[in-house]
């Protein structure tokens, strides 16, 4: 019996030997109290040298291996390794818990560093990509998050000397970070031809910049920024692991050994070599070093812990010593000394002196050490070694008595036996040898029993037999010496062992879990005098048994510290100390024991916080020490909440199913009903599974919930109201200190928390994300700002939150037992307490997380279940209320005594200002004085104590009471049975509220003429209410059975009642007598029904699946329908009452004929003319369209139908009710829904006028009231009324702009391929021919007779000093994205300057000058663009852009918010919105920015973009969003709008709750695609449609539409905030009265139009802005113009190409202009100077190439269909114009000498035409066997050569005119080009990158100068290199900016500037050359 509670005595560490070398590095540091701290296995260790003590702390659950210092030097963190890993910062001198940092890492943290001040903690984890985590860690709040490296991270530090600057280092990589916003962006450290590429091992900041860093080879790396700057050789021979910074300098510590000191600019001051002091030794690696004053601090790979007092260097003193690399097996103790031996693989063997905690010896053996035994006398040490042999030592002075070796295998045990003579030995082959002490251990015997290795031994007392256990878990007998097995049972049942250290027998049974693996428990210990047991295991954890335990699944008390398997662990000879050893963790932990009788003067040794509990749960023994639960509480354990199909799945469910059915045509549905339901009055209240939710308000109402409604109950005016914002049901319900406000935690997936306000019933706040199944209890904090929950998941998850932000601040896991109540202390809000089944616990917040301590009951009582729990007076004492009816009362986390107060549980209690109440399941309301010393009074719940003004009739006396509340002079009492009492002080009570008790509810009746109904339950009751004003219930009658239908008969006299056991019953309506019965039937009667007129007969439908029908008159049956195949569902009569129509269960409609019951086949056509009596059927084609389309969900339940036959309503099993218009035919029709029951609806019926419906929830237990409100009535409130399940069919419009925004792919750069279709081997990959002169042989002497080379290319600034080019600076941008963005100009400083967006670059561009200057900190195309309004941010832009993967790492999604004027980034926000962010803005105090993603759920986040915090997210819409505004007035409501959708968004805490726009009330309005939104006075919103239609929506309902505001889509609305003015742009045809720009008033009545004067054939705006007197428009062909409001004259600001590529690009020959033509069909002429278009040419077709004559008087254009022309520069006449192509023209080039020109096409071919024959252009000739499209072409300087470079990577060169391939490599080599435009040819070898798999270079062009070169790739980068380059991987610098796709690139005369054309981004980029110094 005694096993079934945990030993009352207890273990407390004392000592670890050890210290973490291996594996881990800066892992050692002196604390401000000059104690040292360090880990070893799961325990952080702070030594006190002076004292020589250590202390520990406790709070991991698994190895630590990264460890920080504060800067103040008190506070430790710590990172463990495990699944969840967690970081810990701990107090160093109280060894508590500050903060817990959770839910970041997996696998584990591998490094850890403070910043300056200690605010900050940044973490790496040792996942696959290496996360590096920031965290404010006081709050326990992950700041930023980004991929770390690919490879592993060794060390981190934050830059001391500048802020939001960091520094990690790992394999092969130093990465430099800095933290803006929410975004860490790494910058690769570039180590260039300093140093050699290496794996960087630690690191220190210093000043300017300046990083040291320690590599593998040895060498210290110095970085400045992030360049190598020089390298310090040598500074140790081999790997520096550790560097330490301080005041005086650096300390460095490295694998050789040594220690060396530096200052401050790392100049060498010492060097300590700790292998050549006195106790080094070859191999000394050294892992940590730490420099404090004249101390120096050094931990070693083995195990070490050295303290050097540097003017003694050569005598380090060793403080800490532990075994090393290799598993720790071995331990033994001596018999009478207090020493302990401990044998590891690192083939040592020490012993420890327990008393002095210190290693007294060591000696090192040739094997590694397995087992370990010292003789009794304590002369003789035995070691078992790996490879089968044993050594027996002298333990004085440790040499060698004997080596024996008989074994190959290990050896795993040995024992000497009692009385001193024999040594037994046993091996891993199975046996067991036995040798003789006294005779040099000759040997005497063997043992072969086993079939398996052996694992533990033990003697008998008097040396006679011997017991083994092995691998199997066998346990066998043998005799001794000789070895024979005993197999009598009976010789051994009277043998006493000496010593008992075997996992198997009857004596330890109860060690063992019920269901375990054998082998997990490694070694056991038996005490026998304390009658204790230790074991350990493969979990790292001690046990603490009582010893004898028989019985599995004894309780015991457990003991973490030890990291992974715990392999050895015995008693030292005077049983004071456990010893035990880890394998893994190579430590040695000393654990004092202490006995059951100095447990009670050490109370101080209550449970040590810890993060696992030190008294077991794991028990789970048959007998279990906890009575017998009560069996209300059994009931409520046992529910699950679980749901089949969670409300929150819907629309993903939906989306799936609508996949399917994509094929499926459908009629045009019919609208939904103009009618609508408003909720009126809910009878029931839950209490049969919550408590302590009812509640008075601050003005005295009452509050509380039943299934998915939050009740307010006026108890005056006998009204409700209600808070319907849950779709499931609320589990529980707590009250604001202010009682104002009230929280509501419900059932879901992702369950939330509502806190909202009684008053106007809004919600504040929605809490989601963090429980899971549901929320079983919440609690506000005294202050009101906190709010505490708990889960119903497996580990009972709690939260504390900051509700009003709705912020997590701590999550822990509470218990694995259900927890019943949360509790917030009142006087520290750090502090709460949860009790629940078998526990009660303590719990303080920790940053993140939360540490909770067991209730610590003592000899006072047993872990009793707690149902509810508050706190007393002093944040001290608390009192919980048990599962037996007492009252436990604690101060901190000791129980001090208990009170008996009920008989059976106690439910509920409740604080007053002198005492408390308490409730019971005895029906007493009891109260008590403050300190529970005397009960004042009691009140018992009878009926006799019922006052005249109750609302109803109490079923039972003393029904369970569930909660308590006290307020305006009465208790209020809520009782499991569903009813809410008012007691007065004085005694009498008064009913307020009721429903049914426990059971499903099926059936419903209403009356024929009354206002009343009848409901019959599960619960065995028959119930009448009254629907009028008095709403209470009239009447009950007890049933033997449960019901589930009724009815009355037509004259309202009598009630049917048909039951579940088969039979039913008539009785009497006013008084629910009988009047008479029948029982024909065995299975549940589902339906029962009069037929109408004079209800002659009755119909009565069962589970059997017949129907019976009798005559009420003669109560006989009359007849009996058969032939349905399923239990029978519903029945309804026709008018007549001649004809049944019945659903079934197999969803079968069937008719029959009364009252014989003769089966009937009517035709569906036919059944739409029979008039019925009642129709409740969900079946048959005039209710098609009430299934939905998850219909293989849901099932509806019940319908029926209004006696005009208009509307149907039905109800489900999701629990929503819905009105269709009747008939609803055709599938999914469309209707109006509500929540409020929440699951399955069972009934619906509306009363005899139709003015009220009736529902019931067959698991919530309440029947609800709903006012049916006519078209027309209408009063604004909040409806859930989505439309329909799927979307209308009608399309929303269409428009080409439209789908080409909706359906355009944004790629980012990273992943763009080529543009070009080029085929075969990249230059860089295709093998060199060798030379002629190679392939002969030939040496040409290096000074050659030969005349010198000619130049490569003509050079036109000869004489003068050639300067090359050094850097490109962006200097002008022709181009603005219009195409597929909006809302994306703006005017700043007063409209001086506007702002627009490009490509990846933000502009600014100035109005009067035209100059611009440049946002470039993008790293991929910019898609959105808002400027913040509010005074406080003036010029702050946020800018959004495309993204790949959402994984936080620098190719993610991100939004950048920055200064428009200096260009300064301000915050970076990395978003989870996949593939990009399409939409951003700013609210009105522009502290908020939304943001709308591309991603499929097209998620919506809100930011707070200062700290680059996300505060809500939410999935937005299923199709593509293309707007969300903020309201101008507003910082927490704002508007999306996109295909086909319009929704209302509120920000509530960290929730998002949305309305979608109601069309309905509108006749013929259909839900269109919405493209733009703007903003009115009074809550009214504008949005602009696709069909040109401006809808005006008043909160979420349409009020009006402006028809036609435009003739096409609305693409752009703009709010003028300071006179509400709105101008619209669309997509129209200039008129003379319309324009594609009007400004309206600000109710958008009337307008006025303005023209743009673009010459376009219709103009189609994409942005509009409005500033003073000016209108700024952008427009989808790239212009941005500016239109006056008085004159409406147009100024084009901005000209650009509207769609690209732009594939011709030519620089003028002399002057500062350029040409470029695009797919457009455009040829443009640009001016640098003026930065502005000079002129443009439309040409009618998509042009490819252009080029200038070398005089620059003719221009030459290629055209997309093959044709070329020639126009004269000076009057733009057509000169020349030829087609002899049928493909596209790719270059076009004149020569030098004006006299040829050569086409070039995408035939594989160039043509020649002679230009001296005039304008026919005939061809004079080609060029031959060109093997691929021709790409650039370039003449030589005397016009005889033409170069060509392929598409097939090849470059040939081609004589003029001839067209003859010119193939002698000697030839080649002196031409002189004219031009330089090729991408191949080995002079040009090194623009190819390493990177170019996927994409190419695709233009290049070399400067006049004939020494730089720039490029342009598929990347989008424009780089400029040498010129030649024929080496490969040139080195280049690079410049972003252009989208992918560099199209073309050229030099301007001069070499001034370089132009950029891009292909995606259809802009000019013109780049400012700035030339080397001479």
């Amino acid at each position: 019996m005694a096993a079934r509670s945990a030993p009352n005595c207890h273990l407390r560490l004392e000592w670890v030997y050890g210290y973490r070398g291996h594996q881990c590095r800066n892992n050692l540091y002196y604390t401000a109290a000059k104690e040292i701290v360090y880990f070893v296995a799961g325990v952080g260790v702070v030594y006190s040298p002076r004292e020589h003590r250590q202390k520990f702390y406790r709070g991991h659950s698994d190895d630590i291996i990264s460890l920080a210092l504060h800067p103040e030097r008190v506070l430790v963190a710590t990172g463990q390794v495990g699944k969840e890993p967690y970081i810990c910062v701990w107090d160093s001198y109280t060894v508590q818990t500050i903060s817990i940092l959770k839910d970041a890492h997996t696998h584990g943290i591998a490094c850890l560093a403070f910043d300056l001040d200690g605010q900050r903690l940044v973490s790496v984890g040792l996942d696959s990509k290496n996360a590096v985590c920031v965290w404010d860690w006081k709050r326990g709040k992950m700041l930023s998050m980004a991929p770390g490296h690919t490879d592993r991270i060794f060390d981190i530090s934050w830059d001391l000397y500048q802020p939001n600057k960091l520094v990690s280092c790992g394999v092969k990589h130093i990465k430099f970070w800095s933290l803006c916003g929410n975004a860490l962006t790494p910058k690769r450290g570039v180590f260039g031809k300093t140093g050699d590429l290496q794996t960087i091992l630690c690191l220190a900041c210093a000043r300017d910049e300046l990083t040291y860093s320690g590599a593998l080879n040895g060498d210290i790396y110095v970085w400045k920024g992030i360049n190598l700057i020089r390298t310090i050789q040598g500074a140790h021979t081999a790997g520096i692991f550790s560097m330490n910074a301080c005041e005086e300098g650096f300390a460095t510590g490295g694998r050789d050994g040594c220690i060396r000191l530096w200052d401050l600019t790392f100049k060498p001051i010492t060097v300590i070599d700790l292998r050549e002091t006195d106790q080094g030794y070859k191999g000394l690696s050294v892992r940590s070093v730490c420099w404090r004053g004249d101390h120096i601090l050094v931990g070693t790979q083995d195990s070490e812990i050295f303290e050097i007092v540097v003017h003694e260097r050569n005598k380090p003193f060793l403080i800490m010593q532990g075994h090393c690399e290799g598993e720790l097996w071995a331990l033994a103790v001596h018999p009478t000394k207090p020493l302990a031996v401990t044998g590891s693989d690192d083939r040592s063997v020490r012993i420890w002196s327990l008393i002095d905690h210190a290693l007294i010896a060591r000696c090192n053996m040739e094997e590694p050490i397995r087992c370990a035994a010292v003789n009794v006398d304590g002369i003789h040490l035995a070691l078992g070694m790996k490879d089968g042999s044993f050594t027996v030592l002298r333990v004085r002075d440790m040499t060698e008595v004997v080596h024996i070796k008989d074994r190959k295998e290990a050896i795993h045990e040995l024992k000497y036996s009692p009385d001193g003579t024999y040594l037994a030995v046993g091996c891993n082959d199975s046996s067991v040898d036995i040798y003789g002490v006294a005779q040099r251990y000759k040997k005497f015997g063997e043992c072969v029993g086993s079939l398996s290795f052996i694992t533990h031994l033990d003697w008998s007392s008097d040396s006679r037999y011997l017991q083994t256990n092995d691998g199997n878990g066998k346990r066998l007998f043998y005799r001794m010496p000789g070895g024979k097995e005993v197999t009598n049972k009976e010789e051994i049942k009277g043998v006493h062992w000496a010593s008992w250290t075997c996992v198997s027998g009857l004596e330890v049974n109860g060690i063992w879990p019920k269901y375990s693996d054998i082998n997990d428990i490694n070694s056991v210990d038996g005490n026998y005098i304390g009658q204790v047991l230790v074991t350990a295991d493969d979990y790292g954890i001690i046990k603490l048994f009582r010893y004898p335990c028989l019985r599995k699944g004894a309780k015991f008390k457990k003991y973490i510290g030890h990291s992974a398997h715990v392999t050895n662990i015995r008693w030292s000879h005077d049983y004071q100390w456990v010893i035990s050893i880890g394998g893994a963790d190579h430590s040695v932990f000393q654990w004092k024991f202490i006995p059951e009788r100095k447990l009670k003067d050490a109370l101080h040794i209550a449970p040590q916080e810890s993060l696992a509990d030190s008294n077991s749960d794991e028990s789970d023994s048959d007998l279990s020490d906890v009575p017998e639960l009560d069996s209300e509480i059994e009931q409520e354990t046992q529910l699950t909440y679980r749901r089949q199909v969670y409300k929150e799945d819907l629309p993903q469910l939906k989306e799936q199913y609508k996949e399917r059915q994509k094929g499926g045509t459908s009629k045009r549905r019919e609208r939904a009903p103009g009618n609508s339901l408003r909720l009126h009055f809910v009878h029931g209240y839950r209490g049969y599974d919550c408590r302590s939710n009812l509640f008075y308000t601050q003005i005295g109402e009452i509050v509380y919930h039943v299934a998915a409604v939050g009740v307010i109950y006026n108890r005056q005016q006998n009204t409700q109201r209600f808070y319907l914002g849950h779709d499931d049901d609320i589990l529980c319900l707590a009250l604001h200190p202010l009682k104002d406000y009230v929280a509501t935690g419900q059932v879901g997936r992702d369950p939330s928390i509502h806190i909202w306000d009684t008053e106007t019933i809004k919600p504040l706040s929605v809490l989601k994300g963090c429980h899971q199944y549901g929320v079983c209890a919440v609690d506000f904090s005294a202050d009101g700002k906190r709010l505490a929950s708990v889960g119903i998941d497996d580990s009972h998850t709690i939260v504390l939150w900051d509700w009003k932000k709705g912020e997590k601040l701590s999550v822990a896991r509470g218990s694995k037992d259900k927890i019943f109540v949360v509790k917030m202390n009142p006087y520290v809000p750090d502090k709460l307490i949860t009790a629940g089944i078998k526990h009660v616990k303590f719990w303080r917040r920790a940053g993140g997380g939360l540490i909770g301590r067991k209730g610590y009951v003592g000899t006072l009582g047993k872990n009793d279940t707690m149902m509810c729990a508050v706190y007393g007076w002093t944040e001290e004492m608390a009192f919980s209320g048990t599962s037996t009816g007492d009252v436990c009362i604690w101060r901190d986390v000791f129980l001090v005594k208990t009170v008996k107060a009920h008989d059976g549980p106690v439910f509920s209690m409740h604080a007053l200002e002198k005492g408390f109440v308490t409730g019971g399941k005895d029906g007493v309301v009891a109260l008590w004085d403050d300190s529970f010393e005397r009960c004042l009074k009691t009140y018992a719940i009878k009926r006799a104590a019922l006052a005249p003004g109750s609302k109803g009739l109490l079923l039972e006396d003393n029904p369970s009471i569930r909660a308590i509340s006290l307020g305006h002079g009465h208790i209020l009492v809520g009782t499991k049975n569903g009813e809410i009492l008012e007691v007065d002080k004085s005694g009498p009570i008064t009913l307020l509220v009721q429903g049914h008790m426990e059971g499903e509810v099926w059936g419903l009746a209403t009356h024929p003429y009354l206002p009343i109904c009848a409901t019959v339950s599960d619960d065995k009751t028959l119930r009448i209410w009254d629907l009028s004003p008095s709403h209470c219930m009239l009447a009950v009658r007890k049933l033997k059975k449960g019901g589930r239908c009724c009815c009355f008969s037509p004259d309202g006299k009598a009630l049917a009642v048909g039951l579940n056991d088969g039979s039913f019953l008539m009785a009497n309506a006013d008084t629910l007598e009988d009047l008479v019965s029948f029982h024909h039937r065995k299975d549940i009667i589902s339906d029962i029904r009069f037929s109408p007129g004079s209800g002659k007969y009755l119909a009565v439908a069962s589970h059997d699946s017949f129907i019976d029908i009798y005559n009420v008159m003669s109560s006989k049956r009359v007849g009996i329908c058969k032939g349905a195949t399923s239990y029978i569902t519903h029945v309804d009569w026709d008018i007549r009452g001649k004809l049944l129509q019945v659903n079934t269960g197999a969803k079968e409609q069937l008719f029959f004929e009364a009252p014989r019951g003769k089966k009937q086949t009517i035709p569906s056509v036919e059944v739409e003319k029979i008039c019925w009596a009642s129709w409740t059927s969900v079946l048959g084609l005039c209710c098609e369209g009430i299934w939905p389309v998850i219909g293989e969900v849901t099932d509806i339940t019940a319908s029926c139908l209004t006696s005009d036959k208009m509307v149907l309503a039905t109800g489900d099993d999701l629990g929503f009710v819905k009105l269709f218009r009747y008939p609803a035919k055709g599938k999914f029709g469309k209707f109006k829904r509500y929540v409020a029951h929440s699951t399955h609806v069972t009934n619906v019926r509306w009363t005899y006028d139709d003015s009220m419906l009736v529902t019931l929830g067959g698991a919530d237990m309440s029947l609800m009231v709903w006012t049916n409100e006519m078209e027309g009535y209408r009063e604004k409130r909040p409806c859930d009324s989505e439309e329909s399940d799927t979307d209308s069919e009608e399309d929303g419009g269409y428009d080409s702009d439209v789908t080409r925004e909706n359906e355009i792919s944004y790629t980012i750069r990273a992943l763009s391929t080529n543009i070009r279709p080029m085929f075969g081997v990249k230059p860089h990959l295709q093998q060199k021919e060798p030379s002629v002169d190679e392939r002969q042989g030939v040496v040409r002497p290096p000074v050659s007779r030969a005349p010198p080379r000619p130049e490569k290319l003509q050079t036109n600034n000869v004489g003068k000093k050639k300067r090359p080019i050094e850097d490109l600076v962006l200097e002008l941008v022709f181009g603005y994205r219009g195409r597929d963005c909006r809302n994306n100009v703006h005017y700043l400083n007063d409209g001086d300057d506007i702002i627009y967006h490009t490509a990846s670059i933000g502009i600014l561009h100035n109005v009067a000058t035209g100059t611009q200057s440049f946002y470039q900190e993008h790293n991929d195309d910019i898609l959105c663009l808002t400027v913040n309004q509010h005074p406080k941010f003036i010029n702050v832009v946020a800018t959004g852009q495309v993204g790949d993967l959402a994984d936080m790492s620098a190719t993610a999604p991100s939004i950048h918010i920055w200064d428009a004027m200096n260009k300064q980034t301000l915050s970076i926000l990395r978003c989870y919105h996949s593939k990009g962010v399409c939409s951003v803005s700013f609210s009105a105090t522009g502290k908020l920015l939304l943001s709308v993603g591309l991603d499929p759920e097209h998620t919506i986040t809100i930011w707070r973009w200062q700290e680059g915090a996300k505060i809500a997210s939410r999935a937005g819409h299923n199709r593509r969003i293309f707007v969300a505004e903020f309201r101008p007035d507003s910082d927490s409501q704002f508007v999306s709008v996109g295909v086909k959708h319009v929704k209302f968004w509120t920000l509530a805490g960290r929730a998002l709750l949305s309305k979608k726009g109601l069309v309905s009330t509108l006749e013929d309005a259909r839900m269109q695609t919405m493209l733009a939104v703007a903003f009115g006075a009074n809550n009214l919103t504008f949005t602009g449609t696709i069909s040109g239609d401006v809808c005006v929506w008043k909160d979420h309902i349409l009020c009006r539409t402006v028809a036609r505001a435009h003739n096409g889509p609305v693409f752009a609305m703009f709010t003028t905030l300071r006179d509400g003015l709105i101008v619209t742009g669309g997509k129209e045809r200039p008129s003379r009265e319309g324009g594609a720009v009007k400004l309206w008033d600000q109710e958008l009545r009337r307008c006025r139009a303005f023209r743009l004067d673009t010459g376009q054939a219709t103009d189609c705006v994409r942005s509009v802005c409005r500033g003073k007197g000016k209108i700024l428009v952008g427009t989808r062909s790239a212009e941005i113009i500016e239109v006056g409001e008085k004159n409406a004259a147009c100024n084009i600001l901005v000209n650009g190409h509207v769609d690209g590529p732009i594939w011709g690009l030519v620089t003028h020959p002399s002057r500062d202009f350029f040409l470029s033509a695009a797919e457009d069909g455009t040829v443009r002429l640009w001016d640098i100077a003026d930065k502005k278009m000079l002129n443009k040419v439309n040409l009618g077709h998509a042009a490819r190439t252009v080029c200038y004559s070398p005089e620059g008087d003719m221009v030459a254009i290629g055209m997309k269909n093959g044709e070329f022309i020639i126009l004269l520069v000076s009057s733009l006449k057509i000169w020349g114009k030829k087609r002899d192509r049928r493909c596209s023209i790719h270059d076009i080039r004149f020569s030098p000498d004006s006299r040829f020109l050569a086409v070039g096409s995408s035939e594989n071919s160039v043509d020649f035409y002679d230009l001296t024959l005039g304008p026919t252009l005939n061809r004079i000739s080609y060029c031959r066997d060109i093997p691929s499209f021709v790409i650039q072409m370039d003449f030589s300087a005397d016009s005889r050569y033409l170069q060509v470079s392929t598409g097939c990577y090849k470059r040939h060169v081609y004589e003029v005119p001839s067209g003859k391939p010119v193939l002698d490599q000697a030839t080649m080599d002196r031409i002189t080009w004219a031009t330089w435009t090729s991408i191949l040819g080995d002079e040009v070898l090194g623009i190819w990158s390493r990177h170019a798999e996927k994409a190419n270079v695709n233009c290049a062009c070399v400067s006049h100068s004939g020494i730089s070169l720039v490029t342009g790739d598929d990347f989008g980068m424009v780089k400029l290199f040498d010129f030649p380059c024929p080496e490969k991987f040139a080195k280049h610098k690079r410049f972003l900016g252009h989208s992918p796709h560099v199209t073309n690139i050229r030099f301007t005369s001069g070499d001034r500037h370089v132009v950029s054309a891009g292909g995606d981004d259809c802009s000019l980029f013109v780049w400012k050359c700035v030339h080397m110094p001479h």
